[in-house]
């Protein structure tokens, strides 16, 4: 089995943020601090933003000044008077995120440059790297409309745009863009191309000797003290610590561990609808923090900050500061996932056996040998930074350095598993336990589904809570509840339907006239791992389900899933959907899942409704721009 990386793709707190009379133009900011390239950034999961510090950092290197920018917090009509500054540059990392959505800092930028036809680019130059993955329908649409977009306007590209593959290597792709990027950045402004070598440090190290643990971080996302003074709205800056009232398993057998959570939102003032996601604030687990701070021979319990050396900038810390090296280990930093080439860069100079300092030089350059090993010992082997630090028994990183370049923990996002009409005051959450051995022969663990598990509802007397809120998504029941549903979602993928089946009961039992509501759902084996098995069998007695069927893929000799069942009812699939106006939704794994789904609704489009592939494909493809055919899934 490969890595598991949950990424769902960021939004920072309010506590890096500079105070509330900021600057909104960017424009003042370059001028004051005398910089000529500005990177702006649409994030979700934080990467977007990393690469955007990276290409700020790389500016120096070759002799001009960067500075990174989050879009959501300038003024962006400003883009036609950079001008203004000589040899200025404009360079955009845009994610997508959902359905080929902006991500949420960008959608303001995002809504500009859909409604100014007028705007006068010409003197603008650009350049687009974006973020994406191959495996969803509108791969990289975000930042491959930004870049066309701004070519509309007269902005003037200085070099192609970079489309990066998360179901790839994404990182590979940065690093070969950005190498074929910055000579020709050189060129156009004519400066020469040095490339200094050396590491720049972005924060420096204060350590607090005598301080008021009051004023200390602990864990808290934004404002100090929000977890014990918890004051509404509750969002991605401000979370709202929800208490586990229930932590079930749900497969009877079987090594997998699948489970059903609800956490109580009474009193919050929070408000969701079927189809949200809820993101939770997950920690790491203390084991490995404890390694970490053993094998770097520190003091997990001294209080420190990390001030950014450019004083100008918006992000004053990298994490909530002042708090300790454990708080941030622990609550901050992403000390789960395979580290980025740049760290390994960065790192390398702390390796004082010449060849592992070598091997590390080599892994973060872009020679094909290099490539090739960070791919295999790296990415292919599950190595984190603990197992690179075991594994290459010179390196012995300062810890503030380390802290400095790893990135931010990010919120996971989970699918809804209950109705707001029924469970006004609860949100479920159904998820499977990651954990899988690597190629080393360690035992990895996912972050947040690890963490949920041991959330028991009441810990020594203590209360279990969960740090929350609310994502609104686009993946909704029809508005008029006559409209047949064909809900599809196998494994883990059946949780916002759990939501949905609820909601679709509550207007029957209100008297209303509710359309056919048909479930597809899969799993390996029949005693297994058929979740939710109780409810779905009531919900059919009840007729509130009018069909149910379940693909079991491991019962009988051939592998039996959800698109096969879809092709055995295909006349009755093809009378709702066609003659009856039913909402198609599908959720779960992205990569084959998905895929194979819609690939059966070709075939029974060609089939029954008598098209060429072409035709059914755009017959599809039209479901979809009309809402009527939704995706919920991930890879």
């Amino acid at each position: 089995m490969g890595c598991v990386f949950s990424l769902p793709e960021d939004r920072r707190d309010a506590a890096e943020r500079a105070p509330t009379t900021r600057e909104t133009s960017f424009l003042e900011k370059m001028k004051k601090t005398g910089k000529n390239i500005i990177v702006f950034y649409g994030s979700q999961t934080g990467t977007g933003e990393e690469f955007a510090n990276r290409l700020s950092k790389d500016a120096q290197r070759y002799g001009m000044k960067g500075m990174a920018a989050d879009p959501e917090e300038y003024d962006m009509g400003e883009l036609a008077r950079l001008s203004e500054i000589p040899n200025s540059l404009a360079i955009f990392c845009m994610a997508t995120y959902g359905e080929g959505d902006p991500t949420d800092n960008a959608q303001d930028f995002y809504d500009w440059l859909q409604e100014n036809d007028d705007e006068d680019l010409s003197g603008l130059n650009f350049t687009v790297f974006a973020l994406g993955n191959k495996t969803y329908e509108h791969y990289n649409a975000m930042g491959k409309y930004v870049d066309k977009r701004l070519e509309e306007l007269g902005a003037k590209r200085i070099f192609d745009l970079g489309l990066g593959d998360d179901d790839g290597n994404l990182e590979e792709d940065f690093v070969s863009w950005r190498e074929q990027f910055w000579p020709a950045v050189c060129e156009h402004f004519g400066v020469e191309a040095l490339g200094d070598e050396s590491s720049i440090r972005q924060y420096e190290l204060k350590e607090h000797t005598d301080i008021n643990m009051n004023k200390v971080y602990t864990g808290e996302i934004g404002r100090l003290k929000s977890f014990e003074v918890q004051k509404p709205p509750f969002d991605s800056k401000n979370p709202f610590l929800a208490q586990v009232t229930v932590n079930r398993k749900l497969n009877k057998a079987g090594d997998r561990h699948l489970m059903h959570l609800e956490l109580d939102i009474t009193g919050s003032k929070i408000r969701y609808e079927s189809g949200d996601h809820v993101a939770v604030f997950p920690t790491n687990d203390s084991g490995l923090v404890n390694k970490l701070g053993q094998i770097l021979g520190v003091d997990l319990d001294v209080v420190i900050s990390l001030n950014n050396l450019d004083e100008e900038s918006n992000k004053k810390h990298p994490f909530p500061c002042p708090t300790t090296y454990r708080t941030a280990l622990t609550h901050y930093l992403d000390i789960t996932h395979p580290p980025r080439t740049n760290v390994l860069y960065e790192l390398a100079q702390y390796a004082s056996d010449p060849k592992e300092q070598e091997m590390m030089r080599k892994m973060a350059s872009s020679s094909p040998e290099g490539k090739a090993l960070y791919q295999s010992w790296v990415l292919d082997s599950c190595r984190n930074i603990l197992a690179i630090l075991e594994d290459l028994s010179s390196l012995r990183p300062p810890i503030d350095h380390l802290c400095e370049l790893i990135p931010r923990l990010q919120a996971r996002y989970y699918s809804i598993a209950s109705s707001s009409k029924v469970h006004p005051n609860s949100i479920h959450i159904c998820a499977v336990v990651v954990e899988y051995e690597t190629k080393t022969g360690r035992i990895n663990k996912g972050v947040a589904t690890n963490w949920l598990k041991n959330k028991v509802v009441t810990d020594n007397g203590h209360k279990s809570t969960v740090p929350m809120y609310i994502r609104k998504s686009q993946f909704r029941l029809p508005f008029k509840a006559t409209n047949p549903v064909i809900m599809i979602g196998p494994g883990t993928g059946i949780a916002p339907f759990m939501g949905f089946i609820q909601e679709r009961g509550w207007f029957k039992q209100q008297g209303k006239e509710v359309g056919e509501t048909v479930m597809y759902f899969g799993c390996r084996y029949k005693n297994e791992d058929y979740i939710y098995q109780e409810e779905l069998e009531e919900a059919e007695k009840e007729a509130v389900l009018t069909e149910l069927h379940v693909a079991f893929s491991r019962d009988q000799g051939q592998k039996v899933y959800v698109q096969h069942l879809l092709k055995k009812n295909k006349e009755n699939i093809w009378k709702l959907v066609h003659t009856e106006n039913a909402h198609i939704y599908v959720c779960g794994d992205a990569r084959n899942m998905a895929k194979d789904v819609q690939t059966a609704f070709y075939e029974i489009a060609e089939e029954l409704g008598g098209m060429t592939r072409t035709q059914a494909t755009d017959y599809i493809k039209k479901l979809m721009t009309k809402g009527r055919y939704s995706q919920d899934v991930w890879s």
